[in-house]
């Protein structure tokens, strides 16, 4: 039988929700009801099948990326490489480090080709794809950590800004994570970029060889896992308040590099109820509803 993918607009009429596999989108798109419809439309059409396009690279997607020329066809996997080939000069990485900022990337570009819109988003289970027109600004929503409920910090997106792409990265996100921070969201040019970079500073907010930290091989976990053979982290026991500011201080110089070198615009990095934040843009740390006041999504 065909697998077909789950495309429905949620119970608020405004948003669509995409699900297939392990991609799960929630899309909102906001303008002339009939603009809004059209991208509805291209949003499903170019959803179908592309799991499909992904599974047929899978390989090649799981392996290191190495600076040389791609061979990989589909355009999300190109994307994917693109993203994470300005990190694998120096440092192990796979395109699957960028995937869910791809997928948003792509789906939202679908909806542009065909439609003129206020403001849209793509959001790939945190890793956001954004789109602002002239006059427009958006906010996220910022978890102190991802796996429960708790206050939450705001940051602002204008549209005359580069920032156009959302990430959040740790060990407790959906994949695994090579360090210790709880958190670490990114804001970039694209979703794409954000993804792979968040990934990147996540693993670097770190203590190696701490007795307080439970790591395991990734493979032992999931067989066919990318990394492999490599250390992820399972689970982070009591830390001074010295540690904590040394593993966030690695993981900020991290930061500070990509965004010195244009690969990032802003980082937000969070450990054990601390906080550090790289790049230029401001946070309000308030107390807010975790989920989609009137143009928010949480990351």
């Amino acid at each position: 039988m065909t697998r077909l993918p789950q495309i429905a607009l949620l119970s608020d009429g405004r948003r669509l929700h995409l699900q297939d596999g392990p991609i799960d989108l929630i899309v909102e798109a906001r303008g002339w009801a009939d603009e809004v419809r059209a991208a509805y439309d291209a949003a499903a059409r170019r959803f179908t099948g592309l799991l499909d396009e992904l599974c047929a690279e899978l390989p090649e997607l799981r392996r290191a990326a190495l600076p040389a020329a791609c061979s990989l066809d589909g355009a999300v996997a190109r994307r994917m490489y693109a993203a994470v080939i300005p990190y694998a000069w120096d440092r192990f990485i796979t395109p699957m480090a960028a995937v869910a900022g791809s997928v948003a990337e792509e789906i939202l570009g679908a909806m542009l080709d065909v439609a003129t819109l206020d403001q849209a988003y793509v959001n790939n289970g945190g890793d956001i794809a954004l789109h602002l027109a002239a006059g427009e600004h958006f906010s996220i929503g910022l978890m102190d950590r991802p796996d429960r409920d708790g206050v939450m910090r705001t940051m602002r997106i204008d549209w005359d800004g580069a920032v156009r792409g959302i990430a959040t990265s740790g060990r407790h996100g959906r994949s695994f994570s090579l360090g210790i921070a709880d958190a670490v969201t990114v804001l970039a040019a694209t979703a794409s970029q954000a993804d792979a970079a968040a990934t990147v500073i996540a693993n670097a907010v770190d203590l190696p060889g701490h007795p307080a930290i439970t790591r395991q091989r990734a493979n032992e976990l999931q067989p066919d896992s990318d990394l492999g053979a490599r250390l992820v982290t399972r689970a982070v026991g009591e830390l001074s308040p010295a540690e904590i500011a040394a593993a966030l201080e690695s993981g900020a110089e991290c930061a500070r590099q990509l965004f010195d070198r244009g690969l990032i615009e802003s980082a937000v990095l969070r450990l054990c109820g601390d906080m550090l934040v790289i790049g230029t843009k401001d946070i309000n740390v308030q107390r807010s509803r975790p989920l989609v006041p009137e143009n928010a999504v949480d990351a």
